[in-house]
């Protein structure tokens, strides 16, 4: 768990591995060494995906010592081939299946396997359009002009003993996290690790959830747009470099 806390504040270069191939995985994952990234978080909406452990094994082949953690979208999902794992509790939303019902299922494989978790609040904020995570898991997202309604969402998970919270957008959305939210957020739950992604695309905007109090800014779609034009690694230097400020 420290090998990836220990590296942020920080960029996260996220993988879909329903849409990542495990050889375009491993290219993604020295570019975002080679830029500075903090880690790769790897996580997909979908419950069936079947390859995370292939990429998850190639990320960490062609990036030794680049830390890894894995975003479960369900049980299925779980591998011992990364560094820490998001034990992800939809908060935001009522489905008793992201709740705790995934949480029990991935029991016996975390009995197997002395894999970290990282207890974490998941907060799901309207970004403009319905997404994957959304759909899949038949919640809706907290209203994005409603800070201190988020900010209550994390300060319970805080409360009920979470360790992190994750404010997300959802993948491809119009617009990200808003930097009222996310400062709510930073104010309701001090001392505990503030992951935000979905929708981040510019510097800029990684630069807004930094300073608004986001420790780690999450970083997938932008790239994937962007990877027949410039390559996985096209922006990743300037996305870095703005989490610095």
């Amino acid at each position: 768990m420290n090998a990836l806390l220990g590296a942020g504040p920080g960029l996260l270069v996220l993988v879909d591995p329903s849409r990542t191939a495990p050889a375009e995985a491993a290219v993604v994952a020295r570019a975002a060494r080679a830029a500075g990234a903090a880690g790769v978080l790897l996580g997909s909406s979908f419950d069936g995906t079947q390859d995370t452990e292939l990429v998850a094994r190639a990320i960490r082949q062609a990036a030794a010592g680049l830390p890894v953690a894995l975003f479960p979208g369900s049980a299925l999902q779980l591998t011992k081939e990364v560094d820490l794992i998001l034990f992800l509790s939809l908060v935001s939303g009522r489905n008793p299946q992201y709740l705790i019902e995934e949480h029990v299922r991935a029991v016996p494989f975390l009995t197997r396997h002395a894999v970290p978790t990282l207890s974490t609040g998941y907060i799901l904020v309207d970004g403009g359009r319905v997404t994957s995570v959304e759909a899949v898991s038949q919640t809706r997202p907290l209203p994005a002009d409603k800070p201190e309604l988020a900010r209550a969402h994390a300060t319970a998970a805080r409360l009920i003993g979470m360790q992190a919270i994750y404010l997300d957008a959802g993948s491809g959305a119009p617009r990200p996290v808003s930097a009222e939210v996310i400062r709510a957020c930073r104010e309701g739950v001090p001392g505990l690790t503030l992951f935000v992604g979905g929708g981040i695309r510019r510097p800029e905007q990684v630069r807004a959830a930094r300073l608004a109090g986001a420790d780690f800014v999450v970083v997938g779609t932008a790239l994937e747009e962007r990877g027949a034009g410039g390559g996985p690694d096209a922006d990743l230097p300037a996305l870095v470099r703005a989490v610095a400020g």
